[in-house]
């Protein structure tokens, strides 16, 4: 074993450092727990009231709703004859609470000022929330936190559709027909999957890994314990960015140094946030411990701070002047191998702890033990599909631990505009 492999072996950085069974076991656990009480486990398991099975009305329109990272997107989705979705009237403006903090009254009227002008083309209203929410048996949603930087402290824990049209009806708008779905991204993600693939799958799995990550899936209601259904089935929204998943010595040293050092910390191991930021102080210890020469470490420092992007660039075209890691690693050929080494195990464990995460999602289903009846994977996110080699090792590793080891099967798709569609779906259900 060379210098860089025991470095990435001493600090658990490598795929081969991930037990799979044993992280799928934890997973399933945190799970279960998280299905049968309120707290007691890092998966917050949100049962959201929305069924997989809610029909697409050809002729119906819903007005949608999309609050994400820092953009809130409004626009009116219909249901042409053959059930396709038809987008129209769509804008964008900055999430209230990005640059500065606002009170629930400002929130709530940004909100409004920006689909009035829909108001009256449809009484139903799918409302993409982006952020923890608990869900309503009414399907309201009411925040848990805000985070991507959102700062509206005051909106917390109070409704959201219900806030939201008591505006409308302080403007003077009829409300009284008007019904609010909230759902969060990864469970529209999920509803876009059931829309574009309703005939050969078993079950669906909603999955987002860009700046931050997230999963949903189909549960039975019976199996959800902190609720009183019995029959029927529902999507669970996971909050799979919570798990409590701890490596090695670099990931705490790491996390030690983040906002909420104690929250979100598979989020901190997978997510575009997190990976560049990651590798960076990977990067610093392998020239603390020789591993990288201190005049690579000397370079390196004038290009700092590392993100995501940056790094993805060197694993793409290592030979590439115009980037920086490659200027930091000048002609030393040495430092450029063990530079590449070093990137890419942080990207394929990452992959290989996505691939745990989605097998223990597609287990938790039941469903997919049939090759021609798979579960239906959306797969959304800019890192997921932007990071170098982060798909491809998530599809090898699901291949390995799901299909070989667990005998079930997948598909996994990208639809374009899935927060939307789903939000539209969302909005059907009531």
């Amino acid at each position: 074993m060379g210098r860089t492999e025991e470095f990435l072996a001493k600090h658990m950085l490598s795929a081969a450092s991930v037990d799979a069974e044993a992280t799928l076991d934890f997973i399933l656990s945190e799970m279960e727990k998280g299905l049968d009480k309120e707290h007691g486990s890092s998966l917050e398991m949100i049962p959201t009231y929305v069924s997989p099975d809610t029909l697409i009305e050809p002729g119906k329109s819903v007005i949608v709703l999309d609050a994400g990272g820092t953009n809130f997107r409004t626009c009116l989705v219909t249901f042409d004859e053959n059930k396709n979705p038809v987008i129209s009237d769509f804008q964008k403006v900055g999430m209230p609470g990005v640059k500065e903090e606002v009170s629930a009254s400002e929130f709530y009227s940004i909100l409004a000022d920006n689909i009035e002008r829909l108001i009256d083309k449809s009484d139903r209203i799918g409302f993409c929330f982006s952020y923890a929410a608990t869900i309503t048996e009414d399907h309201d949603g009411i925040p848990i936190v805000f985070s991507k930087e959102i700062k509206a402290p005051e909106v917390i824990g109070k409704p959201l559709g219900k806030n939201l049209l008591a505006e409308l009806q302080r403007r003077g708008h009829d409300v009284s027909r008007k019904r609010v779905s909230v759902v969060n991204d990864t469970v529209a993600t999920l509803l876009a999957a059931k829309a574009e693939h309703p005939d050969y799958a078993s079950s669906y799995i909603g999955f987002i890994l860009g700046t931050g990550t997230n999963t949903a899936y189909v549960e039975n209601n019976s199996a959800i314990g902190k609720i009183s259904l019995s029959e029927g089935r529902e999507i669970i929204n996971v909050e799979s960015g919570c798990l409590a998943i701890e490596l090695g010595d670099l990931d705490r040293e790491f996390v030690s140094g983040t906002k909420d050092p104690s929250k979100y910390w598979f989020e901190k191991k997978i997510s575009g946030a997190y990976l560049g930021p990651f590798a960076e102080h990977v990067i610093k210890a392998a020239v603390k411990e020789g591993v990288l020469t201190e005049e690579f470490g000397r370079r390196f420092e004038t290009y700092l701070p590392l993100n995501t992007t940056r790094m993805s660039h060197y694993l793409e075209d290592c030979h590439n002047s115009d980037y920086d890691l490659v200027k930091a690693v000048g002609d030393n050929e040495e430092d450029a191998t063990a530079l590449y080494k070093i990137l890419k195990a942080v990207i394929e464990r990452a992959g290989k702890l996505t691939a745990v995460n989605l097998t223990a999602a597609v287990l938790r289903s039941g469903a997919g033990s049939e090759p021609r009846l798979p579960v239906v994977i959306n797969a959304d996110g800019t890192t997921f599909y932007k990071t170098a080699f982060l798909e491809f090792y998530t599809r090898l590793y699901l291949d390995e631990i799901l299909e070989k080891k667990h005998g079930r099967y997948y598909e996994m798709v990208r639809i374009d505009n899935s927060p939307t569609l789903g939000a539209a779906i969302a909005g059907l259900a009531i």
